[in-house]
């Protein structure tokens, strides 16, 4: 049966709204559990868990590629931590959430945190450390104790060696002082590589590095959500595991982007007026992504894992050499 525009944007709705709760939703749980402070029934609070004779807290360094499900993850779980949920003295969660806006300094990140915490407008003569002093100040009046700083590989991207030493110096000043916070950053590979260079600051996140999609460990798994997606919007399935292996490999081996591509498949076949999900809804909608050839296509070539996917923003290239480091196995 034929949908109409109005039914098939209700379905697919729908499917957008869909959250899965995956391995990277359980870690980071597990971990911010563990950086807040439990009363005496055994309850978690607000409070942080200071360390070092209580002088100050510890952060998470969430660290997976671009379309991995990170972002999804985190604020899924932010959002049912009972702790930080809501404050009722100010009716607003105990925690605030940036996405780094590029190009990034010190100062235009602050000022943008500030703007999160409803501070509009801050004196063009302001200087780079009352900017951090407000933000630490506005952090204790809202009552915030938890920063999350989302895509945090992008404070670094164009810093001076100068520049890159002070975003150091405010990511410990703000886990230290009096109302020190948690602070949790997410991001790509680079992440790792950057807040590696300062030891003071590496020994103080939690690093989470969820594990990416193979060959044969995640089939099943993947293939049952295409099948619940599937179902979800009254389609039946009519692929192979090598249409699923095809889908890792055009994922970059990245949960999200699998996500996405089963979406986008099954919108394909929606448009199409079909009553099952085959192979060729997701050639349409992953050709139509990469905007590439159909002899550049995963879900079409005859040899697709010669096809080499680049991923922007990451330093790991999707080489073969990187497959077999990962322990991916090849399958004709």
């Amino acid at each position: 049966m034929t949908l109409s525009n109005k039914e098939i944007a209700a379905k697919m709705k729908s499917l957008r709204k869909a959250y899965i709760e995956t391995d990277r939703h359980k870690a980071f749980e597990k971990q911010l559990s563990r950086k807040f402070t439990r009363d005496e029934d055994g309850e978690l609070t607000h409070l942080p868990v200071r360390c070092t004779g209580g002088t100050e807290t510890e952060g998470i360094a969430f660290i997976e590629g671009s379309g991995g499900g990170k972002t999804t993850a985190i604020v899924e779980v932010l959002k049912n931590f009972a702790p930080l949920a809501h404050n009722p003295e100010t009716g607003a969660p105990r925690y605030v959430h940036l996405k780094v806006a590029v190009p990034a300094t010190l100062r235009s990140l602050g000022v943008d945190i500030l703007k999160k915490m409803g501070v509009d407008k801050v004196s063009d003569r302001a200087r780079v450390y009352d900017v951090w002093d407000m933000v630490r100040h506005r952090l204790k009046v809202i009552g915030a104790t938890l920063l999350w700083i989302d895509e945090a590989h992008d404070m670094f991207k164009s810093a001076s060696g100068a520049e890159t030493e002070n975003m150091f110096k405010m990511l410990k000043g703000l886990m230290q002082g009096e109302h020190p916070v948690v602070l949790v950053l997410s991001g790509t590979e680079r992440l790792g590589s950057i807040t590696g260079i300062d030891p003071q600051v590496n020994r103080r996140f939690t690093k989470i590095r969820p594990a990416p999609l193979a060959f044969g460990v995640d089939n099943v798994r993947i293939k049952g959500l295409v099948g619940a997606y599937a179902a979800k919007a009254g389609l039946e399935v009519a692929i192979d595991d090598d249409t699923i292996n095809r889908l890792i490999h055009g994922s970059r081996y990245r949960f999200g982007r699998s996500v996405v591509c089963i979406i986008e498949a099954i919108e394909c076949a929606l448009y199409d007026g079909a009553s099952t999900l085959e192979v060729h809804h997701f050639e349409d909608a992953w050709g139509v992504r990469e905007g590439c050839s159909i002899e550049a296509n995963v879900f079409a070539a005859a040899d697709w894992m010669a096809i080499e996917l680049e991923d922007e923003g990451e330093e790991v290239s999707q080489s073969p050499t990187v497959h077999k480091k990962v322990n991916r196995k090849k399958v004709a």
